[in-house]
């Protein structure tokens, strides 16, 4: 799918869809609750719909309450044997890989797309710790286990994803004694906190300390509940950046005490310079005097393609830190940003782990690709609002990974050029 993107002046409000990985936790809790739990807010975003049929190949029952509410009658006995195919969701596949492994039974965990491509070798040497008899291809899926893990005291490098640290942690609960997790190095604390947050609504308690040492007492029950979803920071923060850049646009349904990563934007747009207006339903974000900013998003790198299309378009010389956590995304996220945004004249270069961006007080139109990224894909049409002419965006349908409405949601913002 091709999207065409034309210099335009965006107004309105934009009610904010719901986390994608918010959900997928919540689903799979549901599904390993023996007993009825319902869902509310749930999206329809790729990842959500494939571990929603995930479970349900697992032995949960799905029954739709309404539009974007569900019932999730969960796994009454976990099958001895399964091949589970779990499309192009990196967080999906981590956390079902060691769910997989806690029970005793042999399956086979499949992937799709760019997943194929995203190497996974934490599982090879992780599970030889647990005597996990596991198998991949070289790191990569498809992934062969034969479980249960049994409890132990284990030391892992948490640099590479929190996902691998979310998913052992909603694992280790169900072993039959009390594992000891000591996670060295951990990245993106902030979504390891949803985790613990999650499975601590669905009845699961682990001791934690400091992010660095975990205990967690086996023989629990994930317990069957009523859970609200949250909407989604991470799909707001293009909205967020538009706004910052100008466009009059109310932005609805953030809740401000979320732990989710990526409200951290809030703290590189202060740092630029931009206010906060709050309204009872909502807020705007006003960035007349912004300025170039330097900002760590090691913690919240799904905000690098957000904050670059700011960056880009706030003349001077922006950085943003942590840019070796881009490279096993859907695709090597920092070269697809500068190669992409070089096709729109603005300059990016790294300086060992940070990029910094060339702003500029416009931008070029041109013809972009996506390399497959939803989140690229998205930057990439904020960025053509702002362009001096059209930008044409090369596989643009891949935003249905994470926010299947994204472009009707832009083409509702757009005010008609008569007006």
């Amino acid at each position: 799918m091709i999207q065409e993107i034309h210099p335009s002046i965006l107004k309105g409000e934009i009610l904010i869809p719901p986390s994608k990985s918010d959900s997928q936790r919540a689903i799979l809790c549901a599904g390993l609750a023996d007993g009825k739990s319902i869902i509310k807010n749930c999206g329809e975003s790729e990842d959500e719909l494939n571990m929603l049929n995930t479970i349900t190949d697992l032995g949960a029952r799905i029954q739709h309450i309404d539009s974007n509410s569900i019932e999730i009658y969960g796994i009454h006995t976990f099958p001895k044997s399964k091949t589970i195919q779990v499309g192009e969701s990196g967080l999906g596949l981590r956390l079902l890989t060691s769910i997989c492994a806690a029970h005793d039974g042999e399956f086979i965990l499949e992937g799709s797309g760019t997943l194929l491509k995203r190497p996974m070798n934490f599982f090879d040497a992780t599970f030889l710790k647990l005597k996990v008899d596991f198998h991949s291809n070289n790191g990569y899926l498809p992934f062969e286990i034969k479980g249960p893990i049994f409890p132990t005291s284990l030391t892992v490098d948490g640099s590479q994803s929190s996902q691998y640290i979310s998913g052992l942690l909603m694992a280790f609960p169900v072993l039959l004694g009390t594992t000891y997790l000591k996670v060295e190095n951990l990245k993106s604390i902030p979504y390891l906190e949803m985790t613990l947050k999650t499975i601590n609504a669905f009845g699961i308690t682990i001791e934690n300390q400091n992010f660095e040492d975990f205990i967690i007492e086996g023989n629990q029950h994930y317990l069957p509940v009523e859970y609200n979803i949250e909407s989604d920071w991470s799909s707001a923060s293009y909205w967020i950046v538009a706004a910052a850049l100008g466009s009059d646009i109310l932005i609805k349904g953030l809740s401000m005490s979320s732990l989710q990563a990526d409200k951290k934007i809030l703290e590189a747009l202060a740092i630029a310079n931009c206010k906060l207006i709050n309204f009872e339903n909502g807020f705007k974000v006003e960035g007349e005097n912004r300025k170039p900013f330097h900002f760590n998003a090691t913690h919240c790198p799904d905000l690098f393609p957000a904050l670059t299309v700011f960056a880009a378009l706030t003349p001077g010389l922006s950085a943003i830190e942590g840019v070796h956590r881009l490279s096993t995304k859907e695709s090597d996220r920092g070269q697809a940003l500068q190669q992409e945004f070089q096709k729109l004249g603005i300059k990016i270069e790294f300086q060992e782990d940070k990029m910094m961006i060339h702003g500029q007080a416009s931008i070029s139109g041109g013809s972009v690709e996506s390399h497959h990224d939803h989140r690229i894909a998205m930057c990439l049409g904020i960025a053509g609002i702002f362009a001096n002419s059209h930008v044409i965006i090369e596989n643009a349908e891949v935003v249905s990974k994470s926010y299947p409405n994204f472009w009707n949601d832009l083409n509702a913002l757009i005010l008609p050029s008569d007006l």
